[in-house]
């Protein structure tokens, strides 16, 4: 009898249970099946429901859609693989997989807007993969007719490959998912490049910023055959030998608990990212990417860099590019704010002989900025006032650039506009006076400008009455005379200084304000040579977390050295330095209010458990290499650091180096001598002239640095445990043999992105050796360092650090 029942269930189920519904669950698709661009619509999902083939609006107040696979799982929406048309589709276009002709997309209208290429007749069902390849499979064939793996848009993922002669191409913008400018390829030769592309009609490619050197043209069995992406989350150029050239660092989170994609993002920069597949709102992280600075590596040639024309392109988080118009200049599309920038004033070889260019034009001094693609004339030598005069008094110069005794001047339109501080220039950017951009803080007004207006206003006004009687010019002399008065009494009141701090926007706190905002210290953040540093929670701007330091070693009797040292620290504003917010100086109370740093220190971020990648420690040595130079050449007030280590380097929320407690050195020790017995900074890091009694200059900073750029490479301690070691304890050390007997991949064991990238791993080590001289004369300034490990300058076999010995 249980069986008869069992039988009938089983037959209700199938007939009444919707038969869409039971191929939903395998992720088989039925030929005639449809879905169309509503927000009701359900999309064809995986078994596993990871991944969403459907309709997917862009934006919520507009009534159009684009056909696409998304994570299914995913709180933010993540877009694989999209529908090569040129525009979204409205409300009401459909989707069908027709048993002839494949998938077909036509509008409300019937019209067709989009198809799968290659797919005719005999076609027996599609299916959703949980990899996100949908494919459309033939009845007489074991292999797709179509599949969205082998026409990929932007993104690669797991398990898929990229043929010769492939490519992905970058959206246009974050929103818009038309073609962009960018082109991952694997050429027929064998390497793997990133190429700029002017527009999508062109023949050829443009400017290659990117390659994997995998062409071997005296064997072509070692060169490349296919771009590979493994289920694993390694991705490697394959090479037609079998061999492989590995492009993901040797470190990647497990792809069981994490899904993996490549995308070429539409700011040009290759990313792999993961994300978790249990936290839902853990968002993307990135793994690498390529290049390592877009800003510079592309020349534009051909075309405009990274960002538009007449626009700038500095580096941000992440490798990605910031674009920002020059003052006098704002956006062609004030929605596409990496695209062309155009002038808000007009420079006209039509007005020469209208009046002396002095009256016409004045120009803005932006310092490390470069367009230089631009350049028509080079004048050499020449100084800052030669080379003004020679681009206020030619009318087709809009800009020029002095470098090194050198002047370059430039026209519209401005190509490959980037920020390097490793350029040590200035741009004399060339504006129209009647047509001058305000020159304060954008969203705040200008002052000067503001009162000019006003007396404008007022000498109107005055003229107007003193054609009156003379009775009323007593009158109105005697009432402005007066209101004068009171208004710059009132005014200079308002504006008298309120903080010992002067001209910052640093803040004082009181001793009872940072209690609370601390809990009574009650969460330690870290300890160091100048006090403990807490955590707190108070509103300051757009931050509500902040790190409270309470200084220990301070003399408590210099009340205006502090102030005076405060007042050096809370002026320096450099991406690669912790910002100073506030202090406290409130009897024997001296505390600094810092930005909060989410990453910690550098510290536990290289000598963790989870190596970093290789990309990430070079953006690292070059960010904390970028923060020196500032802090010894860029600042109004040279500042010696004293006390370089990874305790000191803090990560911020995208791991980007920020170096700590700069500028302390002197409060540290104030009213004290420098003796022997007061030496700053931390063993294994000071700098050898300490021990001499000799002058201290910027040069014991680099040589803290030389030796944390030797620990960033190496992921390893200066000093280790003897007993562990044994000869190799001492990481200087060992760094001079492998480098002296050309064995750098000993440092480096299992490291395959640095090992993939033996140039840079070399250039990066000889900087260190330089660093670490014995004779400060000998070793690179801060500036040089950062030319020399981005490339820009050759580095040198260094000689042996030890030319004479140390005494304690």
């Amino acid at each position: 009898m249980s069986n008869y029942i069992s039988y009938f269930l089983v037959i209700f189920l199938l007939f009444f249970f919707p038969l869409h519904n039971l191929a939903q669950n395998n992720g088989r698709i039925a030929t005639s099946s449809s879905i169309s661009a509503t927000d009701e619509s359900t999309p064809w999902l995986s078994p596993s429901n990871d991944f969403a083939f459907g309709f997917k609006k862009i934006e919520e107040n507009k009534n159009e859609f684009l056909l696409c696979i998304w994570y299914a799982k995913i709180q933010e929406t993540t877009i694989v693989w999209h529908a090569n048309i040129s525009n979204l589709v409205p409300q009401g276009s459909r989707l069908n997989l027709d048993s002839q002709r494949g998938l077909i997309l036509s509008d409300p209208q019937g019209n067709t807007l989009w198809r799968s290429d290659l797919v005719f007749g005999n076609i027996d069902y599609g299916l959703m993969n949980d990899n996100g390849n949908f494919v459309v499979m033939g009845r007489n064939s074991n292999d797709p007719l179509w599949e969205s793996f082998r026409n990929p848009t932007n993104t690669l993922l797991p398990n898929q490959t990229l043929e010769r002669g492939n490519f992905l191409v970058s959206q246009k913008s974050q929103a818009d998912f038309t073609q962009g400018r960018f082109y991952l390829r694997m050429l027929d030769n064998g390497n793997m490049v990133l190429v700029t592309q002017s527009v999508p009609s062109n023949m050829d490619y443009d400017d290659e910023y990117y390659n994997t050197q995998t062409s071997d043209t005296t064997n072509a069995t070692n060169s490349g055959d296919k771009l590979v992406f493994e289920e694993n989350g390694v991705m490697y150029v394959l090479k037609r030998n079998n061999q492989r050239q590995i492009l993901t660092p040797r470190s990647i989170p497990s792809a069981s608990d994490n899904y993996h994609r490549v995308t070429l993002n539409f700011d040009g920069v290759l990313s792999h990212y993961y994300h978790s597949r249990i936290l839902n709102s853990s968002g993307w992280n990135i793994l690498w990417s390529q290049p390592n600075n877009i800003c510079i590596e592309i020349d534009g040639d051909k075309g405009p860099g990274s960002c538009g024309y007449n626009n700038v392109c500095s580096l941000g988080s992440n490798n990605r590019p910031v674009c920002n118009c020059p003052k006098g200049y704002s956006l062609v599309d004030p929605n596409d704010a990496y695209g062309d920038c155009k002038p808000v004033f007009s420079i006209s070889c039509d007005e020469v002989g209208r009046g002396s260019p002095e009256d016409l034009y004045s120009f803005i001094t932006i310092r490390d900025t470069d367009w230089p693609k631009s350049d028509f004339q080079q004048i050499s030598p020449s100084t800052e006032q030669d080379c003004q005069n020679a681009c206020l008094n030619d009318c087709f110069c809009v800009v020029a650039i002095y470098r090194s005794n050198s002047c370059w001047k430039k026209k519209l339109p401005l190509s490959n506009g980037r920020i390097d501080t490793n350029l040590n220039s200035k741009a004399f950017l060339k504006i129209r006076k009647d047509g001058v951009p305000p020159l304060s803080t954008p969203g705040f007004p200008n002052s000067g400008s503001s009162r000019s207006k006003n007396w404008r206003n007022l000498s109107v006004v005055a003229s107007a009455l003193l054609g009156s009687s003379v009775l009323v010019n007593i009158l109105f002399i005697s009432v402005f005379c007066w209101g004068f008065f009171h208004i710059y009494k009132k005014k200079m009141k308002i504006t008298r200084p309120t903080s010992h701090v002067a001209d910052s926007m640093c803040h004082s706190f009181t001793y009872k304000e940072l209690v609370e905002a601390t809990k009574d210290f009650k969460e330690e953040l870290g300890r160091g040579a100048f006090g403990i540093v807490y955590k707190g929670v108070m509103h300051i701007g757009s931050r509500n977390v902040v790190a409270i330091k309470k200084l220990d070693r301070v003399a408590h009797e210099a009340e205006k050295e502090f102030i005076t040292e405060v007042n050096v620290i809370s002026q320096t504003h450099h991406k690669n330095l912790v910002r100073l917010l506030g202090y406290c100086n409130e009897g024997a109370h001296r505390l600094l209010v810092y930005e909060y740093m989410s990453n910690g220190t550098l510290a536990s971020f290289i000598f963790g458990d989870l190596k970093p990648t290789w990309s990430q420690r070079t953006n690292i040595a070059m960010g904390v290499a970028r923060g020196l130079a500032y802090l010894h050449e860029e600042c109004s007030t040279q500042i010696i650091h004293c006390d370089i280590k990874p305790q000191n380097i803090l990560l911020d929320d995208h791991h980007v180096a920020r170096i700590s407690d700069f500028g302390l050195s002197k409060l540290m020790m104030i009213n004290q001598s420098r003796t022997l017995t007061n030496i700053r900074g931390t063993r294994g890091y000071v700098a050898p002239e300490w021990f001499r009694n000799s002058q201290v200059t910027v040069k014991v900073d680099v040589y803290s640095f030389g030796v944390l750029l030797l620990e960033i490479i190496t992921c390893r301690k200066n000093y280790e445990n003897e007993e562990s070691y044994g000869p190799e304890a001492i990481l200087t050390d060992r760094v001079l043999d492998c480098l002296q007997e050309g064995k750098l991949e000993a440092l480096v064991q299992s490291d395959f992105e640095a090992l993939n990238d033996k140039k840079q791993l070399e250039r990066f080590v000889m900087v260190g050796v330089w660093c670490i001289q014995e004779d400060p004369s000998t070793r690179p300034t801060m500036r040089k360092v950062c030319q020399m490990l981005e490339g820009s300058v050759e580095v040198t076999f260094p000689p042996c650090p030890y030319n004479f010995s140390i005494t304690i």
